[in-house]
């Protein structure tokens, strides 16, 4: 088993930090680089978002910097606790209509935000008992 997973746990742990960052950040940027943000800001305004372009700006910039934070392993918990809110919100407007499944049996589904926001929970864990054990405190 050692072979498969070399990984220690707090590396393991870095490792899903970093990538579940890169992966809200990649959906921002691509976001950007095709120039969707109108579109989705159209979007949101139809579901009765007022200033629905400025709100997926601020979505996009929340994603941009959460990630980033999350990479420099800064102010973890808060990070991901707003990219859980981010991906919450995005299976209540979109991925719910969609059903379950993201790929070979669906399309658009819910289960990869379900995903990222269970890794998440454990990002927040995994800081939390980090932060608890420099302090000297224990966590439950």
């Amino acid at each position: 088993m050692e072979r498969i997973a070399p990984l220690s746990l707090r590396h393991a742990l870095m490792m899903l930090r970093i990538v579940t960052a890169l992966l809200f950040m990649a959906h921002a940027a691509v976001r950007i680089v095709h120039g969707t943000i109108p579109q989705f800001g159209a979007f949101m305004e139809s579901v009765g978002f007022p200033e629905g372009e400025v709100l997926v700006w601020a979505i996009t910039l929340a994603e941009l910097v959460a990630g980033a934070a999350m990479i420099a392993n800064r102010y973890v918990t808060q990070a991901a606790a707003t990219l859980i809110m981010i991906a919450a919100t995005g299976i209540l407007l979109i991925h719910r209509h969609f059903g379950w499944f993201v790929g070979e049996h669906g399309t658009g589904g819910s289960e990869y935000s379900v995903a990222l926001m269970a890794a998440l929970i454990v990002i927040i864990a995994a800081d939390r008992d980090a932060n608890a054990s420099m302090s000297g405190t224990r966590q439950t």
